[in-house]
């Protein structure tokens, strides 16, 4: 019980040392842990004064006190508490029964401050208690809260009781099933037999303490009250009032709104869109009730929830769950749901349907068959756990291009490269297209999510066309391909077809705004329009797609827009809605166990916890995305992109090198050197010029310059530049350096990239400084430390300073003001001095009013004047 309560342990040292006296709240659910931390303190402390309030005591005066002195106090609570002498610690559990003169004269101990006591009550916040007595309580100083436990405290308390190691998904699963409450997990570890937790449990058990106390309540309950509760655990999570009122047949018993009223400590009225609903306050409560139930009552149950659900899928789990025998007729039924649920891609109510068609089915051959397909749906839900539960099941059936092809799917999502191509191609060869159009179909599009993963673009187009040609309009295997062609048209280079399938997908998606299919479509767009610098409508579209609620959408396409949403929101310079989603990415990437996108989902953690000098974050992340060249390029690249840049941040350029090389001998080239896509060609050229290598620096570059360029990539043509720079300025070609770098600075002018404008300006100022130009190379310094200051990268504008203390120059303005200002913004300046509008002067140098805003700016910064009118002043003191 004292897993995960360090912290509060932790907490109550420190104020045991403080100076004054203290009055600190413990408070936590019942079975938090709240008696555990105050036992492990009196033991630490003996000479610590405890007492344990009991409710029956709780109108005696003085009770608690007479725990703690051993003797009868008398009087007002202000003179016993003149002559209490007070011990140096005091602990009080279940204060929330502590009679008011007691706690009246620990407060006052406290308020009256003659010694630095540290009185600790601990109480459950949900019980009722006086007014008077939570009113003393709220009034202290100091609160500790014991929050529920999370996956981490749950699977270290597995350990701890029974030596488990539980899986992720699992600990999670019992987080929702008993609210995070350790004495109930603790319970459940105990009472449950380890080889229970080899094994994915779909029905969790329930602490024989909880089933007993629900069982005793159920007795005390009215016949009504009764009803209720087992028609709404029958029902489900959310379940209707309405229903649950038509279930419990309450026309014949008693008024609803009665009977709730009489359960309200064990249910709540809620709404969810508009609809009214009976929701259970703790789910352990609802699970104990079902278990109660008899088979003829549950049965009975099941069969009248299923002529009253609202749709089909309700109607089939209430058939299914009353009637656990073999039958076809319903295995059908099953299998049509789920052809339904498919048409939209609610992959994970498929795979729900599936199991449960095929535990119905007669027939041995169908029931194998709706298994494979129930695990490619949980493949495609992103629900990885239990697939690979069933998947030793598959992996014992007899060989079938079907059965390869999920086995395959699984692979690629659990990141193992060779296996998912080998079984993939395997699957192909055993498919006659001809024969069986739909599973080659299926064959095609997990082969298009295969060079996903390899990140090879010809074969993703490739296999995508083949898989519209066999699949059926509208079909999965057809639109989910479809939904992530513009990224393999992309990735080959063929922007403007890429764009232009996302405009048709667009237009043929029409008013849909949701759905699963909907949210393919949004991850795909989202990720091409980040790659090709359009980072306001990437967020759009990645913010759409990565809620899967009331959409039946995929925790798998979640993750993948999650982690590509992380990457936009760095661009932009949202580096705290930047770590945000990865930390919720990266939370639901432990539960699903998608090894195949955790480098990408960590890339971003590391690279902003190693910009703003937070090393052990970044070293978090590192681990945590680490792979190698025979892994998926789709884990190698951002793992590789990830420790360089960490690197980087140190100016340890020949790691950030070793990093990097890899990538330079991956093939094919088309993927990996398309602009925009994967930001790493700068990185290399930079730590090979910082190196000293900078002829190899030069030979790299070319070719990703004129490939930026062909395909008018703006930021990737600015990154390039800056590199191109270096390499000018380490050649003595200041002139030429100097106008690449105001080139690359213009490039990016008009794009929302703050990071990117900072690490230009700071090789610009570097390259300045190297050469002499101080002066001006402080005024560009001092602008790449202003954007690195504003995104909060701490560890560059600790290296700009450093670069600024070595320029050593005054920053006041020598005689020739203008003597810095580049030829153009000379003319900007010029004519702006002279009263044109920002127009005026665009339409004047043949310039976009952008352009001239960025040139003035930099003017403005340059010669430190602050106005239009101050700027003309400056022109006519030098005329």
């Amino acid at each position: 019980m004292l897993i995960g309560r360090e912290r509060a342990r932790a907490e109550l040292e420190r104020l045991l040392g403080a100076s004054s006296a203290v009055f600190v709240i413990i408070e936590g659910e019942s079975g938090s842990g709240k008696t555990a931390v105050l036992e492990e303190f009196l033991t630490a402390h003996p000479g610590t004064a405890g007492a344990v309030a009991a409710q029956w005591e709780s109108e005696r005066p003085y009770g608690v006190l007479e725990q703690l002195t051993k003797r009868t106090p008398h009087g007002p609570a202000h003179a016993v508490a003149r002559e209490f002498e007070a011990p140096r610690s005091i602990v009080v559990d279940d204060a929330q029964w502590t009679d008011l003169e007691s706690l009246q004269v620990l407060f006052s101990v406290v308020r009256i401050g003659e010694s630095p006591t540290l009185v600790v009550a601990a109480y459950s916040a949900e019980t009722p208690m006086p007014t008077a007595v939570r009113d003393l309580l709220d009034g202290a100083t100091t609160r500790i809260r014991l929050a529920p436990y999370g996956v981490a405290e749950v699977q270290k308390l597995a350990r701890s009781v029974s030596g488990v190691e539980l899986s992720a998904p699992t600990a999670r699963a019992l987080v929702d099933h008993t609210d995070g409450n350790p004495r109930d997990l603790a319970c459940i570890f105990a009472e449950t037999p380890r080889s229970a937790w080899d094994h994915w449990q779909s029905t969790l058990p329930v602490p024989k303490a909880v089933a007993a106390g629900v069982a005793a309540q159920l007795l005390e309950c009215s016949a009504a009250a009764r009803a209720v509760l087992e028609a709404a655990a029958v029902l489900g999570d959310d379940a209707p009032v309405a229903q649950v009122a038509d279930l419990a047949d309450l026309a014949d018993l008693a008024d609803p709104i009665d009977v709730l009223d009489e359960l309200r400590d064990v249910v709540a009225l809620g709404e969810t869109r508009g609809l009214g609903v009976v929701r259970f306050r703790k789910p352990l409560v609802r699970a104990a009730i079902q278990n109660s139930l008899g088979p003829r009552r549950a049965r009975e149950l099941h069969l009248r929830a299923a002529e009253i659900a609202a749709d089909e899928g309700a109607e089939l789990r209430h058939l299914a769950a009353a009637e656990p025998v073999s039958d076809e007729v319903l295995a059908d039924r099953f299998e049509r749901h789920a052809a339904e649920l498919a048409g939209v891609g609610a992959w994970a109510a498929v795979a729900d349907s599936l199991i449960r068609a095929s535990r119905v089915s007669v027939d041995a051959a169908r029931r194998e068959r709706r298994l494979i397909r129930a695990v490619d749906a949980l493949v495609g839900a992103g629900r990885l756990p239990e697939a690979k539960e069933y998947a030793a099941e598959l992996e014992s059936l007899p060989r079938s291009a079907m059965r390869d092809a999920v086995l395959g799917y699984l692979a690629i999502q659990l990141g193992r490269t060779a296996e998912a191509t080998a079984l993939l191609d395997e699957a192909w060869r055993h498919c006659d297209p001809t024969a069986d159009p739909e599973t080659a179909a299926l064959i095609c599009q997990r082969k298009v999510l295969d060079a996903l993963g390899r990140w090879h673009g010809p074969d993703l187009v490739d296999w995508t066309n083949r898989a519209v040609e066999l699949a059926e309009p509208g079909s999965p295997a057809a639109v989910e391909s479809a939904a992530i062609l513009g990224l393999g048209l992309g990735a080959s280079g063929r922007t403007v077809e890429a764009r232009a399938a996302y405009t048709e997908l667009g237009a043929a998606r029409g008013a849909q705004t949701r759905g699963a299919q909907t949210q393919r479509f949004q991850m795909g767009k989202g990720w091409l329009d980040l790659a090709l610098d359009d980072p306001d409508a990437a967020r759009h579209e990645l913010e759409s797609a990565v809620p899967t609620v009331f959409r039946k959408g995929s925790a798998r396409i979640s993750l993948w827009a999650g982690a590509w949403l992380a990457r936009t929101q760095f661009a932009l310079g949202a580096w705290d809605e930047a770590y945000a989603s990865v930390e919720r990415s990266a939370r639901t990437l432990d539960d699903v166990e998608l090894d195949l996108l955790r480098p990408l989902v960590h890339w971003t953690g590391a690279q902003i916890a190693a910009l703003r000098g937070d090393w052990p974050t970044a070293d978090r992340h590192l681990s945590r995305c680490s792979a190698g060249s025979r892994d998926y390029q789709m884990m190698f690249i951002p793992a590789a992109l990830a420790t360089a840049q960490c690197a980087e941040v140190k100016a340890d350029y020949a790691a950030v090198v070793r990093a990097l090389e890899p990538l330079t001998r991956v093939e094919p080239r088309a993927g990996i050197d398309e602009p925009g896509f994967w930001p790493w060609p700068d990185v290399y050229a930079n730590a090979l010029v910082m190196s000293g290598r900078v002829d190899a620096a030069d030979g790299f570059l070319a070719a990703h310059e004129a490939r930026a360029e062909q395909r008018g990539h703006r930021s990737a043509s600015a990154r390039l530049g800056y590199v191109r720079g270096r390499i000018l300025g380490a050649r003595n070609d200041i002139a030429g350096a100097r106008a690449v770098f105001e080139r690359s600075l213009e490039s990016i002018a008009a794009l929302p990239l703050p990071y990117d404008r900072a690490r230009i300006n700071f090789a610009y100022g570097q390259t300045l400084r190297r050469a002499g130009k101080r002066r001006e190379a402080d005024t560009v310094l001092n602008a790449a430390r202003d954007g690195y200051v504003t995104l909060g990268a701490s560890s560059y504008v600790e290296r700009c300073d450093r670069e600024l203390r070595a320029g050593g120059i005054d920053r006041k303005r020598n005689e020739d003001p203008f003597g810095d200002l580049t030829p153009q913004e000379q003319a900007v300046a010029g004519l702006v001095a002279r009263g044109a509008s920002n127009k005026e002067a665009a339409e004047e140098l043949f310039l976009s009013v952008k352009t001239v805003q960025y040139h003035l700016t930099r003017v403005y910064a340059k010669l430190g004047v602050r106005s239009r009118s101050e700027l003309a002043l400056s022109l006519s003191d030098t005329d």
